[in-house]
């Protein structure tokens, strides 16, 4: 296909019907002589966020490169064009010099205590108190973004429980700031969560014991929510394994049986919510729409739903949606997303860098 191409459609978010032009991989509003027309009357979508993906993680933990690449080529065929990693234990970088392959956000390694995380994810310390210069190496060697596990099971319990102090959850959040880093966290149950709020955390994953009263606090500090639903649907199964901790198996089925109506409240509370497939492990790559159509579920708009895991991911994450001058990084459909969620499985054109690859 020619180098230079143009589109007619309705461009999304805003629904105005118009001509874009490629050329040089960037997007133009001015004619480009000679492009080759990928559709008209189709509908034009920025390319699909993942916010929580993890391309280098497989069902046995790391994976090597070549597998990553695989996943995130996986990603890519589903509409996936940026994703954030949310915590990779390999070094990603040469697949960020791919232009084939979706960008991606670097959050570093999963920065947990020992013995407190799935084995050979993350960074492991010996004591809570080295956490803040661990975060300030994240944040140096990352893309804007550090990963902390705030909550996980305590064997020694038999549940779920924070991992970090409060007053080394806010010294650490402030060294990463002061890095230009944004903190996110896992953090599953309610224990966790007043210390994760009260540091200046800036997002947190799955977020399942979240009250209302501290959804309305996310919202007024504007902390972002990545709930990760298609992942929650394993917490059944999980529990089913977890026989020698009873407490925490039914903890599990809990938390499972309420995140639907969680995410509705934070979704009624304002809260900034985006979808996240958690892939890696226990998801497949390339199930994002799966994610998308979830959070419609629960309560989003189509229209917000497909929001979350575009245009308003992409402006939360600091990249552009269809202007002029941007990537072009963009799918192609033929009729509208916002009217059937499902259309999002059927690209006609996936564009990234100003390349076709369906």
């Amino acid at each position: 296909m020619s180098t230079a191409l143009h589109a007619a459609g309705v461009v999304l978010p805003g629904g105005e019907s118009r001509d874009l032009w490629i050329t040089g991989g960037r997007i133009s509003f001015e004619p480009v002589p000679d492009a080759e027309t990928l559709g008209r009357d189709v509908f034009l979508v920025p390319g699909l966020v993942d916010a929580h993906c993890h391309p280098g993680i497989g069902v046995g933990g790391p994976v090597s490169l070549e597998e990553a690449t695989e996943q995130a080529l996986a990603d890519r065929a589903a509409g996936t064009l940026l994703i954030r990693d949310c915590g990779l234990p390999i070094d990603v970088r040469p697949l960020q010099e791919r232009a084939d392959l979706p960008t991606i956000i670097r959050a570093g390694r999963h920065l947990a205590l020992a013995k407190r995380y799935i084995p050979g994810l993350g960074i492991e310390l010996d004591d809570p108190s080295q956490l803040p210069a661990a975060v300030a190496e994240q944040a140096r060697e990352g893309d804007g973004w550090v990963k902390l596990v705030g909550d996980w099971i305590d064997r020694g319990v038999g549940d779920l429980a924070p991992l970090w102090p409060d007053d080394v959850l806010a010294e650490a959040v402030k060294v990463a700031h002061d890095h230009g880093a944004r903190v996110t966290a896992h953090v599953f149950g309610e224990a966790a969560l007043p210390g994760l709020i009260a540091s200046g955390i800036d997002c947190l994953e799955h977020g399942t014991g979240l009250r209302a009263d501290q959804l309305s606090e996310l919202a007024r500090n504007d902390v972002a929510l990545v709930p990760t639903l298609i992942n929650i649907e394993n917490f059944p199964g999980i529990a089913d394994k977890a026989g020698k901790y009873p407490a925490y198996a039914d903890h599990m089925r809990a938390l499972h049986a309420g995140v639907g109506e969680m995410v509705a409240t934070a979704i009624e509370a304002g809260v900034r919510v985006f979808a996240g497939s958690d892939a890696g492990g226990m998801v497949e790559h390339g199930r994002l729409v799966d994610e998308i159509e979830a959070l419609h579920r629960a309560g989003m708009t189509r229209e917000a739903a497909l929001a979350s895991a575009s245009w308003g991911a992409r402006e939360w994450l600091g990249h552009p949606g269809i202007a002029d001058g941007a990537p072009a990084d963009l799918l192609v459909y033929a009729s509208d997303p916002r009217e059937d969620l499902g259309v999002l499985r059927h690209p006609e054109h996936i564009v990234l860098g100003g390349v076709v690859y369906a």
